[in-house]
């Protein structure tokens, strides 16, 4: 019954996003009329042409400043919350998360390699930081995985998270020691570790997005196989699956867009957990519909989540990764206990 439903879903799920997107636009320190602010994306279009009523300050204001931003934040809020349900696919567990997972310390630690190694430029990172944050998520994620799965306990959630906790903690402390050997750049991966889509520019959404776009397209494709996964290894086994081909595939994918993301974005936690566990809650346990409404409503969560930290103390801007870890912290806890009455 909920797979015949799943258009409308998807459908309400762009929508959503939409008036995640134009509120994105239209709020902030300098408020705009919500009808001129479509008017003026709608004008970016191909063929189009109608006056908005913005004046040009207002304008350069939508299409220079937001629009990227929003950009942004919808590529971030997509690639963590696709990551983090097809993560809880893979591990079984509801509690796996690439923030909890140390990928994205890992991913976090290859970028700090690569600034340390080549500075910024006024036009953003250096290319090379998705793929050394890739790097580092791939060897984090494998290194969390093999720790948890010590002893026979790899499907235990407790196992598998306090191996991700001391996976973090060992890529923190090599990150620390890199950045005691290059004090030069601690103030800007400073500022970059604490979460930012401020400053956007449509290079670092052109840069995320091919990284965006493969990572999407291999998880939607393994999401009926991940659906089989979820029942048991035998059972895929049975209807010509390989399980581990799957798991590499998804894991590969996973962590190509959290790095990608965390590459332009910094350490943005929690996304991960919170919204693919809302979409389970209100749409079922099939796959099929989790990850592509992750990835929807995860664009919109953190455009909102971004416009709450840079509208809650104006005019100073709160670190997005601070207004996420506000709301995801309180709801881990929720997640652990739910997960703990459950078992693992």
């Amino acid at each position: 019954m909920r797979q015949r439903g799943r258009p409308w879903w998807i459908a309400g799920g762009i929508v959503v996003l939409v008036l995640a997107g134009v509120a994105g636009l239209a709020l902030g320190a300098a408020g705009l009329p919500l009808r001129g602010v479509t008017l003026e994306v709608l004008n970016l279009l191909p063929g189009v042409g109608i006056d908005s009523g913005l004046t040009e300050r207002e304008a350069a204001i939508v299409t220079r400043i937001r629009l990227p931003r929003v950009a942004l934040g919808m590529l971030v809020g997509a690639m963590l919350a696709l990551a983090g349900a097809a993560y809880q696919g893979v591990f079984r567990n509801p509690l796996a998360e690439p923030y909890l997972l140390g990928v994205a310390a890992g991913a976090g630690l290859g970028v700090t390699v690569v600034i340390a190694l080549q500075p910024s430029t006024a036009a953003g990172l250096p290319v090379t930081a998705p793929l050394a944050a890739f790097t580092g998520a791939l060897g984090a994620v494998t290194a969390t995985y093999l720790l948890g799965a010590a002893g026979g306990r790899a499907r235990s959630a407790e196992a598998l998270i306090l191996a991700g906790v001391a996976v973090s903690a060992f890529l923190t402390a090599l990150q620390t020691y890199v950045l005691q050997r290059h004090v030069e750049v601690i103030r800007q991966v400073y500022t970059w570790l604490l979460g930012r889509l401020g400053g956007a520019t449509w290079g670092e959404v052109r840069m995320l997005l091919p990284y965006a776009i493969i990572s999407a397209v291999v998880i939607l494709l393994l999401a009926r196989p991940l659906d089989v996964l979820s029942v048991g290894d035998d059972e895929a086994a049975g209807l010509g699956l390989d399980p581990r081909y799957i798991r590499i595939a998804l894991l590969a994918a996973a962590s190509l867009g959290t790095a990608a993301a965390v590459s332009v974005s910094g350490l943005i936690g929690f996304v991960g957990i919170i919204v693919p566990h809302l979409v389970r809650m209100l749409l079922g346990t099939s796959y099929r519909v989790i990850l592509p409404m992750s990835m929807l409503l995860g664009a919109a969560f953190l455009v909102l989540a971004d416009l709450a930290a840079r509208t809650v103390d104006m005019p100073r801007e709160v670190p997005i990764g601070v207004v996420t870890a506000f709301l995801g912290a309180p709801f881990f806890v929720l997640v652990l206990r739910a997960t703990r009455r459950t078992g693992p």
